[in-house]
């Protein structure tokens, strides 16, 4: 893909016409295979998940909701990763659309660092990938999704599809209201929650699905940053599409304090616990 064809419309008419596309159907297609797959992997088995993953990751209605996604409705559409590509008119969504269709194996470029400022004052990293490598994210996530979906903890909800935390304050006081017992609470915020991630252990935890080359390329791809090339051994840059679902697949933190009688509601690196096992009746 050159860049002034991703930025300006391409220099030739594109197999893929956007504006004809039948949008109800693409979408339906994909909730379908979600769902099929979301239940394979509710009964474990993992044969009929791994198909569907296939199948999802080869979907073309997969890769139109996909680049729309990325290019329409996400916040960041239209900010530009390391080659300055901006996918704005619907030829070049069309002709993004035909790259995705025809063009492997891919090949993974660094995320452009940006920092975006917090309430406290001080400034949070993110790594915008590519428009390509942000369109196979959301490839990839449609695909893996639904089997990480049918195994996570009931109390997390951040970065979840159909979760909020509108919803995780609602469990936090339906916890918390008058007439339960008095409990003792952890409030937390896992500090460098993105920054330390072990890569290894993320991939052991993906397994063989499809798509896992990609992923291990994603983080390992890099970071520039004022011109300078900066390896990622650790880590994995917030901003991109399928990076919080890799996190929430890294955490065994719920399960281990259920077993504990205790409750647990998280919202991306926040924690609330609800802790019977600490109850000193005071």
């Amino acid at each position: 893909m050159q860049h002034s064809g991703a930025a300006n419309g391409p220099a030739r008419q594109p197999d893929t016409d956007w504006d004809a596309m039948d949008w109800r159907k693409a979408d339906r297609i994909v909730r379908n295979l979600r769902y099929r797959s979301f239940r394979a992997a509710q009964a474990n088995d993992l044969r009929k998940v791994r198909s569907l993953q296939k199948l999802m990751m080869r979907c073309h209605s997969n890769i139109l909701m996909s680049v729309r996604r990325v290019t329409q409705v996400n916040a960041g559409k239209n900010t530009p990763g390391v080659d300055k590509v901006v996918v704005k008119t619907p030829a070049a969504r069309g002709q993004l659309v035909d790259y995705l269709a025809t063009r492997q194996p891919w090949r993974a470029s660094p995320v452009r660092r940006v920092y975006i400022p917090k309430a406290n004052g001080k400034q949070r990293p993110l790594g915008i990938p590519t428009v390509l490598d942000r369109a196979l994210q959301a490839m990839v996530k449609q695909a893996l999704e639904p089997e990480w979906e049918a195994h996570f903890e009931g109390s997390s909800y951040g970065f979840r599809p159909g979760r909020s935390c509108h919803d995780a304050i609602a469990k936090i006081y339906s916890l918390a209201r008058p007439n339960k017992r008095k409990r003792w609470v952890v409030d937390a915020d896992i500090k460098g929650a993105f920054d330390n991630i072990d890569h290894d252990f993320l991939l052991r935890a993906i397994g063989e699905a499809p798509g896992r080359e990609l992923v291990r390329q994603w983080l390992k791809a890099g970071v520039m940053e004022d011109g300078s090339y900066h390896a990622t051994e650790t880590g994995t840059p917030q901003g991109g599409v399928i990076t919080p679902p890799t996190i929430l697949r890294t955490a065994p933190l719920g399960a281990a304090l259920t077993r504990e009688r205790s409750h647990l509601v998280d919202h991306a690196n926040a924690v609330f616990s609800h802790l019977d096992l600490l109850y000193q009746g005071s």
